[in-house]
């Protein structure tokens, strides 16, 4: 019997007129609607002709997340007073309660997607509402985008609604403008009002908390948020509803809440069904108050029976991907607005609310309006291989609010291409169809197709299995053990994960179907070879990610294929093992280390045949620890597997390369630069200066830009870096000198090397500096009013003592005799009097020599 007073109270049922007048003019709509409104429950039943006098149609809903699936079914069949697989049933992946009287199906946006690409005509279906649109998952994105091409170019009459309880309702509806030729947006229906009210205080945490960073939240806050909901349960009436970022802190919380006078609830996606069961069913009349510690599963699409107060902790998980190494990680964010808003919405579905966010009012303000969309971050293999199969590689024509990032889409195709999935246009390959119809990401695909012949189909989807769910932590980092304990069964993982297997080894053996190659034997027809545990999980853990093949260093750790480094935890078993295959591993921001969370021990073997596209051979010549290092190197990505010495036998171009890079990274210095050779550059550099014309620049950068014009031949003839140091950079650089012009005879004369003072001596010039400099005693210059010259420029004359020592500076000498010579004489003349002073130094005579030397000649 259908519960009409529960209907009734439902607000969206206001708007239910509008909708179906825009869907029957239209075929299009965004419905926005609050939470708790009932824009889940009571739309689609409408829209089926289950409840009103409107016509029987056949009505898709997809949801984002399994548990919402489950519970948006249970919820529909209960308002119709019925069981869940009648009038409305559900699918998610590996399971399905539907029958022919199915007029409603609640189905993941992941299985939906596998329907499109099945059928995209999606045959028999009236109706797709796609709700929670606002939570911009990346299944969700792709699905609204298919779905505006089915409608377009197929089936005009699918009628289409995006279904959003925040307030981003207009970026929907642009985005169907293209569904039909009026040229406006989709109409906006607007689901008025709330259930009931919430009041929000703010719970900011006391001063000292540190902020979260990758997946590492401080204890501190969790202190927090565990007192905050002990003051909750102390002010209010209601059960509690906590949000948290993971699993993890929702165990060290419910920890610090082990002595609350309540029963304390641990919700997340992996969590038992009779724990989702137990949490959504709600607490039995005159029983116990309920706490329930939920990641962001529980913001949408979930009623969770008995809740009054949501304690907020304003943070949430992200996947992370690094398309380099080919690492995910997670990191813990600060949740947008909208999300702020879902999960207040929790808190007044049944009566008047409380909410708690454990931050401050500053903090509320400086918040996104909206969660960062998934196709920004993640990694985007598998909607790369679904857009390459519908057909358009680039994902350039398909209708997305944000595009997918240029970088993420080319680390996507060079993993699809480097599975067989694509071809070198991008398109996608017999291969990759197969691979889209397991529904499983695209490595995994990979590795249930390659291994199946090797290992036989079941040990293969075993495996997979394992890698498509994270096995629980308390299995351990060893792959091959945890598949022995969840073989053993006894937990909820170890129930889900058979259904998985089996699904998977049926799904290979459909997509195998026509294609000549039985799901587990080998291609040619011989049986799939025996192999442990640790073997099989090894090779199909390489095949997923052969990137993250790893194997052991001398100085500890693993290298991954990859580049990365990888490191075991200090109590695994595995660290004995010279070859892993990665399985889960992530790297925070503050590391250059991945930490691995599982793997399996590999071969050298299993290893190369699984990254086989990674295998080169060849001569490697580089500059390493200052000199040239040539080897035959076979590797495996990063990982040298053999390495040879090859002495006098490396490719010459090679090696000319090499010694260039040393060059470019230590210097010209490397070269024989003899005193007369460091003074010819410094002259040079000097006519460059200050003649320009055909003089050249001798800088390291113009010099190495122009090494073929100057240091060949011998670069040519060195081998390592004691040859460069005998090349007379002297004599090479000659070369460069403006021999055509014929200026290069004038060099001695505009730059020359030394200068004939007065006394008959020739000083050297020194060039070095910014001006020429002329450092010469003092008495030598006696009887020189004009100070010398070089290329026009007046020299710098360091006039020294007797001894050698400076005593003056200056570019004017007539200046010098006349106002400094003074001062110069009365400080020198008392300490040198065997040198001669005399009174008027522009008259008197030069000398290199004594007073008494003077008198004798």
């Amino acid at each position: 019997m259908i519960r009409n007073d529960a209907l009734d109270r439902l607000p969206v049922r206001h708007a239910v007129p509008e909708l179906l007048s825009a869907l029957e003019e239209r075929g299009t709509a965004v419905l926005y609607a609050p939470p708790g409104t009932g824009k889940t429950t009571l739309v689609p039943l409408v829209l089926a002709g289950l409840i009103g006098e409107g016509p029987k149609r056949r009505v898709l809903v997809a949801e984002p997340r399994r548990m919402a699936v489950r519970a948006a079914a249970r919820r529909m069949a209960w308002l119709l007073g019925q069981e869940v697989g009648q009038a409305v049933g559900f699918s998610v992946r590996g399971e399905r309660r539907a029958g022919p009287a199915t007029r409603v199906e609640v189905v993941t946006t992941g299985v939906l997607l596998q329907r499109l690409q099945r059928d995209p005509e999606l045959s028999g279906v009236d109706v797709v509402l796609l709700d929670e649109c606002h939570e911009r998952h990346l299944d969700a994105d792709t699905a609204m985008a298919f779905l505006v091409d089915v409608r377009a170019a197929l089936r005009p009459e699918l009628r289409l609604i995006a279904a959003s309880a925040t307030s981003d309702a207009e970026a929907w509806a642009h985005l169907l403008t293209m569904l039909d030729g009026s040229g406006g947006p989709a109409p906006i229906v607007k689901g008025t009002g709330k259930i009931h009210g919430c009041a929000v205080h703010f719970a900011p945490p006391p001063a000292g908390v540190r902020p979260a960073h990758g997946t590492w939240v401080d204890p501190a806050l969790l202190r927090h948020i565990a007192a905050t909901v002990r003051e909750a349960m102390e002010r209010h009436e209601g059960d509690v509803l906590c949000f948290l970022p993971g699993v993890g802190e929702i165990a060290r919380t419910a920890g610090l809440l082990a002595d609350v006078d309540a029963d304390v609830f641990q919700l997340h996606g992996r969590a038992p069904a009779a724990v989702q069961d137990a949490v959504l069913r709600g607490a039995e009349p005159g029983g116990r108050r309920r706490v329930v510690l939920s990641t962001s599963v529980a913001e949408s699409s979930l009623t969770v029976p008995g809740v009054r107060i949501v304690v907020d902790s304003g943070l949430a998980r992200e996947p992370r991907t690094d398309h380099a190494r080919g690492l995910s990680s997670l990191a813990t964010v600060t949740v947008s607005q909208a999300v702020a808003t879902q999960r207040l919405g929790r808190a007044g579905r049944e009566g008047f609310g409380t909410v708690y966010r454990c931050w401050s009012p500053v903090e509320d303000a400086r918040q996104a309006r909206f969660p960062s969309p998934e196709i920004a971050t993640a990694d985007l293999a598998d909607f790369a291989l679904r857009a390459a199969c519908w057909g358009d590689p680039t994902a350039a024509g398909l209708a997305l609010l944000d595009a997918p990032p240029a970088g993420a889409m080319a680390a996507a195709r060079s993993v699809l291409a480097a599975v067989g999935a694509v071809d070198a246009a991008g398109r996608a390959t017999e291969r990759g169809l197969r691979m889209s119809r397991l529904g499983l990401h695209p490595r995994l695909a990979r590795a249930l197709l390659d291994s199946a012949p090797e290992v036989g189909a079941g040990r293969a989807a075993e495996v997979v299995a394992l890698l498509s769910e994270e096995p629980p932590r308390e299995y351990g980092d060893d792959l091959a053990a945890a598949w022995r304990e969840a073989r053993r069964g006894g937990d909820a993982y170890g129930a889900r994960w058979k259904t998985e297997a089996r699904r998977l080894e049926r799904s290979l053996r459909e997509a195998n179907e026509g294609t000549g190659t039985g799901a587990g034997a080998n291609p040619g027809g011989a049986e799939p070879a025996e192999g442990s545990d640790d073997a099989v999980a090894g090779l199909v853990t390489a095949l997923a990610f052969p990137e993250r093949v790893a194997r052991a260093r001398e100085q500890g750790g693993y290298l991954m294929v990859s580049g990365g480094g990888a490191e075991l935890a200090e109590a695994s078993r595995l660290r004995a093992s010279p070859w892993l295959a990665v399985a889960v591993a992530d790297r925070t921001a503050r590391s250059t280390t991945a930490r691995v969370r599982l793997a399996a021990v590999v071969d050298e073997a299993a290893a190369r045949a699984a990254a086989g596209h990674l295998l080169t051979s060849g001569e490697e010549v580089r500059w390493e620890d200052g000199d040239v290092v040539a080897r035959s190197v076979e590797r495996l990505g990063a990982v040298e597997l053999a390495v040879r010495p090859l002495g006098g036998d490396a490719d010459p171009g090679l090696v000319r390369r090499a010694l260039l890079d040393g060059l470019e990274r230590e210097g010209l210095g490397l070269l024989g630069w003899s005193r007369e050779a460091r003074e010819l550059r410094e002259r040079l550099a000097f006519l460059h200066r200050e003649a320009g014309g055909a003089w050249p620049d001798v800088s390291d950068a113009a010099l190495l830009a122009r090494v073929d014009d100057w240091l060949e031949p011998e670069l040519s003839r060195a081998r390592r870096r004691a040859d460069l140091g005998r090349i007379p950079a002297g004599e090479a650089l000659r070369r460069l000198l403006p021999w055509a012009s014929g200026e290069a005879t004038r060099l001695d004369e505009l730059a020359p090397e030394r200068i004939e003072v007065p006394s008959g001596s020739r000083i050297r010039v020194d060039y070095a500096g910014e001006r020429p400099v002329l450092a010469v005693k003092l008495q030598e210059l006696f009887g020189l009013t004009e100070t010398p010259r070089v290329a026009g420029v007046p020299v710098l004359v360091h006039l020294l003592s007797p001894a050698g020592r400076p005593a003056a500076v200056t570019s004017d000498l007539a200046s010098f005799w006349r106002d400094g010579y003074r001062a110069v004489r009365a400080e020198l003349r008392g300490r040198y009097p065997k040198h001669p002073w005399p009174e008027d130094p522009a008259s008197a005579t030069a000398t290199r020599h004594t007073n008494a030397r003077l008198r004798r000649e």
